[in-house]
């Protein structure tokens, strides 16, 4: 009984686990360097919905702060086109293979929000884009920050972004229609490196804990790995506490105004680390307020944690959209690329206009148009 169906699904999974043992084969190896003295190639990639129109208002912003290095050949703005949901279904690709190719000739990508169909919505099964990328271009930490001073928040959160549930979310399968199977990886390569990058960002910026977030306690095969694995790796790094929660006593604690102010540095796997960065989000506005880094040895990716917005484009409100939570990520990047200072004062002017309250975009005609507010901001920087 059933002998046809378990034979298709272990098939598929041994091309699985294949797959898996052929990328860490890959992790091991030293990846190229850049030359010094080379420009530095930043690809703009509109995505879809209203990516587009805040994108390419937050790249008239970049242009402008690095108009000096862009005239003297330093920095490079590169238009990347055809990463829309409707080239992507037709294609049938999560990122189609030209597109790609640009991708990788850039060192780091602004990028705006994506469509990623789902189950029930009509739309092919297409992998989420920036799965896709992060995968791609091994941008292994999800970096996002968090601070709200007056409230003592200051929590920058490292998720680990090539694996767990989210590294086969579209190789799961149907084993017969009563029984479905999804899958969660967890590597050694990927579990240290992302560690290393939370104690060493720790280190770096005087952060004196590190917080890991698991659920080891059920999951206790591929969560217990995650746990194990950096808490070897904070061996290394004997001034800095170490501590560890479940991430579902964590969701609590984060809202506790006690507790909250315990917490510096947190490293997490794939899933928790996008649900917990959300709910953090929200402390300092929402998701429209922060922005997120995508972190790699050779590639890197700044975006909007916010989604597409279809329905903003359907109801002919895209131009009413904010752009903060893109700004955000491009002063990241401004600093990613060693423009720290240009960084600043973009941030800067993001408080200072946040502080204000004199333009607010709503998203709809009871406030500022996208346009409206960096007409404004421009006069801060």
């Amino acid at each position: 009984m059933f002998e046809k169906e378990i034979k298709e699904s272990l098939e598929k999974f041994e091309k699985l686990i294949a797959s898996q043992l052929e990328r860490i084969e890959r992790m091991k190896k030293e990846d190229e360097k850049k030359a010094a003295g080379e420009a530095i190639v930043i690809g703009i990639c509109g995505g879809d919905g209203i990516g587009p129109i805040i994108t390419k208002a937050t790249s008239n912003v970049l242009a402008s702060l690095l108009a000096s290095e862009i005239e003297q050949g330093k920095v490079v703005l590169r238009e990347i086109e055809g990463l829309t949901i409707e080239n992507r279904i037709e294609k049938m690709q999560a990122i189609p293979d030209d597109v790609l190719a640009e991708l990788k000739e850039c060192d780091t990508i602004l990028k705006g929000p994506t469509t990623t169909p789902q189950a029930g919505d009509g739309m092919p099964n297409i992998e989420s884009a920036n799965v896709k990328m992060r995968k791609e271009l091994d941008l292994y930490a999800n970096v996002r920050p968090v601070r709200i001073p007056e409230q003592g928040i200051d929590w920058t959160f490292f998720r680990e972004n090539t694996e767990g549930a989210y590294a086969l979310g579209s190789e799961g399968m149907n084993i017969t229609e009563d029984l479905a199977f999804d899958f969660t990886v967890t590597t050694t390569q990927g579990t240290d490196r992302i560690a290393r990058a939370a104690y060493e960002f720790a280190h770096n910026n005087k952060k004196d804990r590190v917080s890991i977030i698991t659920k080891a306690n059920v999951v206790k095969t591929t969560d217990g790995k995650f746990l194990e694995l950096s808490k070897q790796i904070a061996k290394e790094y004997p001034d800095i506490i170490t501590d560890e929660w479940y991430v579902d006593i964590l969701s609590a604690k984060l809202i506790d105004e006690k507790r909250r102010r315990d917490f510096k540095v947190l490293v997490l796997p794939n899933l928790y680390g996008d649900i917990i960065t959300d709910e953090a989000a929200e402390f300092q506005g929402g998701v429209g307020t922060a922005g997120s880094a995508n972190i790699g040895d050779k590639h890197s990716m700044f975006e909007a944690i916010h989604g597409s917005a279809p329905r903003m484009i359907q109801e002919g409100r895209g131009h009413y959209a904010d752009p903060v939570s893109i700004l955000r990520a491009a002063a990241m990047l401004l600093s990613h690329i060693g423009y720290f200072e240009l960084s600043q004062k973009l941030d800067n002017a993001l408080d200072e206009c946040a502080a204000e309250k004199k333009v607010v975009v709503t998203g709809r005609d009871t406030g500022a148009t996208c346009e409206e507010f960096i007409a404004y901001l421009e006069t801060k920087l």
